[in-house]
């Protein structure tokens, strides 16, 4: 019996070195979509859709948002899902654009989507739901997996990039929605607002 209960503990010991080798390999294999931590973040070009409507640009302009926003701390969420989640996401960047207006804070959300129509007339109807004033909506260009030159996973259904002075300073991508912290993403403004 005793040779018995020392080998089911040692079998208890076994199992629980595996489920914290299985997590922390789950951890080291997060998904990667888009510009991490320490890079540079590139120019890109977007059609805004809506939104922001006192920012200057006319619904209809090819621009680049980037580049409009310069060294500001900026948060760029790449997105093919119109979930309540990311709706949340979107109007607590809201609050905080107008709360950190003296950091000039910006904020646009890139819709894509396999047809350019139906990304344009989703991304209208997702502002719309989100109640966002100083947020624009954008079409990329490469509009299926937004920039190239950003490297957006096509396994991630929302990506948010946080910048500032034209480096990322935190990277979030989340394989499904139901997945994405919000509140982990809006703690990480502290890391680009000064």
């Amino acid at each position: 019996m005793k040779n018995f209960s020392v080998l089911s503990l040692g079998l208890v010991a076994l199992m629980a070195s595996a489920v914290t080798l299985n997590a922390e390999e789950a951890a080291t294999k997060a998904l990667k979509s888009g510009p991490q931590k320490g890079d540079s973040i590139g120019a890109f070009y977007v059609t805004k859709l809506c939104g922001a409507e006192e920012d200057g640009v006319k619904e209809g302009k090819n621009l680049c948002y980037r580049c409009r926003n310069g060294r500001k701390p900026q948060v760029m969420v790449f997105t093919r899902s119109t979930d309540p989640k990311v709706a949340e996401l979107v109007q607590k960047l809201d609050a905080a654009v107008t709360k950190n207006e003296d950091a000039a804070l910006r904020a646009f959300v890139n819709v894509m989507g396999e047809d350019k129509d139906d990304v344009t007339e989703t991304a209208k109807k997702f502002a719309a739901k989100t109640g966002a004033k100083n947020i624009p909506f954008v079409i990329p260009n490469e509009f299926e997996n937004g920039p190239d030159n950003y490297g957006i996973n096509a396994k991630a259904e929302v990506t948010v990039v946080l910048a500032s002075n034209m480096g990322v300073k935190a990277n979030h991508a989340f394989a499904s929605v139901k997945d994405m912290n919000v509140d982990a993403v809006i703690a990480d403004l502290s890391k680009i607002i000064e």
